[in-house]
């Protein structure tokens, strides 16, 4: 089972901007030290507390920062922008650190619709555009545009030996056709919509091999908050339980602290949002968080995962990842 992390660069309460997207490094390289395969930084706008909104620039940066991890974006959200222009940013950091570099891809508007529209300069929306912005930047990053297309003439730059991996990230079946039909990888966000186990085994079964890849592969992404005791798991997981709270209401999307959370009042309604947030989340032990991946990497088919973890503890999050970094390679080994 390989490990991969994906960074949403949240901020906790109390913290700037600044040393949250510094604590990305920190954990980037702590990453990179345990061994995980990847690290991904995702794209949200207009938020307080999530501020990986240069997913790009901050995959350059992590790149600078370790060896050999590789750094990527999860995802860069393609209907905002032109097909070219995003190959051109990923031959550049391809280029700068060849090997190491993914592209993951996403139809997410970003944020409002007016977010969207200020991300898009005032066009219109072009989420339905995805599928054929999807197919144009393949077709730059391999200069593989069918020979009647209007740009089968223009060639990404820089013209790069290896381009970036490209990836899709999905919450469907659609999705998961998709990425089959283009012979790309495919990211499905259990993170996000646990409710959808068969779009992973639709994407192996209908996979035609492409100029990207020649084999499908698969990650599931996944909210995991582990620690030595249950009891210790639950505590943790207390913040981030109230943080998807408030993401979900449309509110403060700072990770709150525990003095914060003690004087808050939940209401049933909100209890009940939190239980169904959990089937988004593994949280426990590391022998249990290792189980409940086995069982998903079973039921999803899933090639990797990329964990998540957005709790208040710094220190905590950091031994998070360790726990279970470790539990699994210890697992493998034996």
């Amino acid at each position: 089972m390989k490990l991969s992390v994906l960074d949403q660069a949240p901020v906790r309460r109390g913290v700037t901007p600044e040393e949250a997207l510094q604590e990305s490094v920190e954990l980037a390289q702590h990453a990179e030290i345990l061994g995980y395969e990847r690290y991904w930084f995702a794209e949200h706008h207009n938020t307080n507390g999530l501020v990986s909104v240069a997913p790009e620039i901050m995959a350059t940066r992590i790149a600078s920062a370790t060896n050999k991890i590789k750094v990527g974006t999860g995802g860069v959200l393609l209907p905002q922008y032109s097909p070219l222009k995003v190959a051109e940013t990923f031959h550049t950091i391809a280029g700068l650190f060849p090997g190491r570099v993914d592209l993951g891809v996403g139809r997410s508007p970003g944020g409002t619709e007016q977010t969207r529209s200020a991300l898009a300069d005032g066009a219109e929306s072009g989420m339905g555009e995805f599928p054929r912005k999807l197919e144009e930047l393949q077709g730059f990053l391999h200069n593989s545009l069918p020979r009647e297309h209007a740009y089968r003439s223009i060639k990404a730059s820089p013209r790069v030996k290896e381009p970036a991996p490209l990836w899709v990230l999905g919450l469907s079946e659609g999705s998961a056709k998709r990425a089959a039909e283009l012979g790309i990888g495919f990211v499905f966000g259990h993170f996000i919509s646990p409710a959808k186990p068969d779009a992973m085994p639709i994407y192996k079964e209908e996979f035609r091999p492409s100029v990207t890849r020649e084999k499908p592969y698969g990650i599931v992404c996944i909210f995991v908050v582990c620690a030595e005791t249950e009891e210790k798991a639950e505590e943790l997981a207390e913040s981030q339980d109230h943080w998807l709270l408030s993401v979900g209401k449309g509110r403060d999307t700072q990770i709150p602290s525990p003095d914060l959370i003690q004087k808050r009042q939940l209401t049933e309604t909100d209890k009940e949002t939190i239980r169904q947030n959990r089937k988004r989340c593994v949280i426990g032990t590391p022998a249990k968080v290792r189980e409940e991946l086995e069982r998903l990497q079973e039921e999803y088919q899933a090639d990797e995962f990329m964990l998540i973890t957005n709790i208040y503890d710094k220190e905590a999050k950091w031994k998070s990842y360790e726990l279970i970094k470790n539990e699994i390679d210890h697992n493998n080994i034996m």
